[in-house]
């Protein structure tokens, strides 16, 4: 059946999305969990059981395969829970409920469903023949999870290892697989060879005769090389990637996963000529798997669907990919955190959202990742961590451990936000006798880590007036740049409509086009890593800044080609892009000219040396 929805809600931090299918869910809207902090699940569980009048048992941190447990529950918590509230929609005792008009209301303008119902109820049809058409045409949205799959820390009980399914990935994963959620599991942050073996343990993964998936997975990526390698690789093991969610590498929020400078639309142009290629080649490798092991293979062809997500803001941009690229879906995130119907954000954070210009969100160190992550300046828990530097105290109590993943001092591994990781760093910085300069700068390197495990879960607990004591009040949070356009709390039904060209939820008339912004912020990410190989750039550093130039300006021209050859989408700004186009390639004219130069002095200096 095909989605209610051209658009879904991807994962956003640890729990701004935590709850969002019970929100949205019976609209017909896919959204997304993530799977990070067990804790919080639990926490919230208990908070929608006493709410709800579930019976509620707590599950412990003594209990065997507690974090499995507590995600499994959640899970068919959530399950049921939206559940109920789709049968009570679908069941309303008339047409007219407000529930139903809702739903109908927010689907897209051009639906069928839509108009169908419209015809239904004018000609007059009995109550029951609507309910029986309403049931058979009514689709829930799904409740998909994220797990991030570097994110797999060994655990230990009494200093003793445990098998590495016990980790934190692999258990998030038989959380999930053993949930009664019929849905998807979204892969992000790389490949993780141990756990996508794994997956083969579970039987939901593989597929039915009928070509259907009790459970599915989604792979985030941003190129297609990347797709290509982590699909044949699950392919070997049997699974099967229902879907690829391509990411712009820099227009997105939380983690940023920098392509060597691949565009987002050259790579959806990629993704769009080789789809077949790539579903077929994936395919026959799969069913020889299949085979193999005994399995049942599909009698139909394998579907694959592909979405978008990263730094869309506009109807018109939304309808653009899906037409130009044939895409399935676009994610709509950063502007979500702004719904309350449909996140979960403390009312403080979300006055600091609606304020935010585009000098307050930047690409940041702070994660103890290593990995760039999009950033609110002046958020709680940086000010947190300001105040325990300016103590003499730096870095975090650590009291949740989720990415104690950093194994130079320690086996069983520490967060590099952390107070004992800082500590050991800043004492053994203390024996290098740098100029202070050099010192200062190594200095703030360590102490710029935030404890975003936890930030990044908080608002959650703020939100809903629980307890706090362990993690503090201190929030992270992680829009991407695309919250500076949007200056104004929203309803569901605002951002249905912003989305659909109903209504228009920017009230600023200077946002860029998704594409010029993507390549402004790659070009400023060049003169970062440019401005880094400055001291000394050594011939790997050449190549890579050579290789990112280029693919920037090869992008550039078929932008360039793109926009000149377009005759019905973005006529109103088209020359504006296209002068914007001609202004990056004079920049990338400038960079490549001075990366010839560093390289040549470079050469100089290695001769005389």
């Amino acid at each position: 059946m095909k989605n209610t929805h051209t658009f879904h809600i991807p994962v956003m931090g640890i729990g701004f999305t935590i709850d969002s299918p019970l929100k949205v869910a019976q609209y017909g809207i896919d959204s997304v969990i993530s799977l990070v902090d067990d804790i919080l699940l639990e926490k919230l569980r208990k908070m929608y059981s006493e709410k709800f009048e579930i019976p509620y048992t707590e599950i412990t941190d003594k209990i065997d395969d507690f974090r499995a447990k507590r995600i499994t529950s959640y899970l068919n918590m959530m399950s049921d829970l939206v559940d109920k509230k789709f049968e009570a929609l679908k069941n309303a005792s008339n047409e007219k409920s407000e529930a139903l008009k809702a739903y109908f209301n927010m689907m897209p303008s051009g639906s069928a469903i839509k108009e169908e119902f419209h015809k239904l109820t004018e000609k007059g049809f009995h109550v029951s023949e609507i309910k029986n058409w309403i049931s058979e045409n009514l689709t829930k949205g799904s409740i998909d999870v994220n797990i991030m799959t570097k994110v797999d820390k060994d655990n230990y009980i009494k200093g003793e290892k445990l098998p590495v399914e016990y980790n934190d990935a692999h258990a998030a994963l038989r959380g999930f697989a053993n949930s009664k959620l019929q849905s998807s599991v979204v892969l992000s942050a790389g490949m993780n060879p141990r756990l996508y073996a794994y997956m083969g343990q579970f039987d939901d993964f593989y597929p039915t005769e009928a070509g259907t998936f009790p459970k599915k997975i989604i792979l985030k990526v941003s190129d297609y090389r990347s797709a290509l390698i982590q699909g044949k690789f699950l392919a070997k093991k049997g699974l099967w990637v229902s879907e690829y969610r391509i990411e712009s590498g820099l227009n997105c929020g939380g983690h940023a996963f920098a392509t060597d400078g691949y565009l987002l639309g050259p790579v959806l142009a990629e993704f769009k000529e080789k789809r077949e290629e790539l579903r077929s080649s994936i395919e026959a490798m799969v069913n020889q798997e299949l085979e193999n092991q005994g399995r049942i293979t599909s009698k139909k062809p394998l579907e694959i669907k592909l979405s978008a997500q990263g730094g869309v803001g506009t109807h018109e941009e939304h309808e653009f990919l899906l037409n130009e690229y044939k895409l399935d879906s676009i994610g709509w995130g950063t502007p979500f955190l702004l719904v309350p119907e449909a996140t979960t954000v403390d009312e403080k954070t979300m006055n600091q959202l609606v304020l935010a210009k585009e000098e307050d969100l930047y690409l940041s160190d702070i994660s103890p990742l290593g990995v760039p992550f999009n950033n609110l300046r002046a958020n709680t828990k940086d000010l947190d961590k300001e105040v325990l530097i300016n103590k003499g105290r730096p870095g975090s109590s650590c009291p949740k451990k989720f990415v104690a993943l950093n194994k130079e001092f320690k086996e069983s591994g520490l967060c590099t936000a952390s107070r004992e990781y800082q500590h050991l760093k800043i004492k053994a910085l203390d024996t290098e006798d740098l100029p202070l300069k050099e010192y200062e700068k190594a200095f703030n390197k360590i102490t710029e880590k935030s404890c975003t495990c936890v930030g990044l879960g908080t608002s959650a607990l703020l939100a809903y007036n629980l307890d706090t004591k362990v993690e503090g009040t201190g929030v992270s949070i992680c829009p991407g740049p695309n919250m500076a356009y949007y200056s104004k709390i929203m309803s569901l039904k605002n951002m249905t409509d912003h989305i659909y060209g109903r209504d228009n939820m920017i009230s600023r008339t200077d946002r860029p086009n998704i594409f010029i912004k993507e390549l402004y912020i790659y070009i400023d990410y060049l003169k970062n890593k440019l401005e880094d190989a400055r001291t000394v750039m050594t011939a790997k550093e050449e190549k890579y800044l050579q290789t990112f130039t280029k693919n920037l300006n090869e992008g550039i021209l078929y932008y360039k080609s793109m926009f000149n050859e377009l005759k019905g989408a973005f006529q109103e700004i088209k020359d504006a892009v296209l002068n914007e186009l001609e202004n990056g390639e004079k920049t990338l004219g400038l960079i490549s000219l001075e990366i010839q130069n560093l390289s040549i002095e470079n050469q100089k200096n290695q001769i005389a040396v």
